[in-house]
């Protein structure tokens, strides 16, 4: 029988399971050991990308949307042409969905942060052995390069191990 190959030459480097599971143990421990600068920091920076959301440009497109509906009726009543404003009506319905997203995608880095913190604040010592729960809990990937890894939590947090 011979053995079939896919012809892609992989040329990532094999890591053990416990090394990576050491990688996880001390990028978690980096993070609790100084806790007390990086969470504060990692919450300035979201709240100055999220700000104060974008409730007052939703507000504006729902103004902007309401003034065309009714000229969009003006129009239908009187026979007149109305292809452009439903266009322009659209256009405002996308916008408005785009930042009620944004908005929800916020809220979301918001409270992987909350979780982490709690996580963090909950945590007596650092950690000792690797724990499968708390991982699943606070880890978002890890990438492999030929001299570190950088661990991504899902708060958003980088933290680079080298090995």
């Amino acid at each position: 029988m011979t053995k079939k190959t896919s012809g892609i030459d992989c040329p990532a480097r094999t890591v053990r399971e416990e090394d990576l599971q050491a990688v996880v143990v001390k990028a978690i421990n980096d993070v609790f050991s100084g806790r007390d600068t990086i969470i504060p920091i990692l919450k300035e920076n979201i709240e100055k990308v999220i700000g104060s959301g974008n409730a007052s440009k939703v507000e504006d497109v729902e103004a902007e949307l309401a003034d065309l509906q009714k000229e969009l009726l003006k129009k239908a009543n009187a026979r007149q042409a109305y292809d452009d404003i439903a266009d322009k009506i659209e256009e405002l319905r996308r916008k408005k969905q785009e930042l009620l997203l944004e908005d929800a995608n916020n809220e979301g880095s918001r409270q992987r942060v909350e979780e982490m913190e709690k996580m963090l604040d909950e945590m007596e010592t650092e950690v000792a052995e690797y724990d499968e729960s708390l991982v699943r809990k606070l880890i978002e990937k890890i990438t492999v390069y030929d001299d570190h890894f950088v661990v991504e939590f899902k708060s958003g947090l980088e933290t680079e191990v080298a090995m």
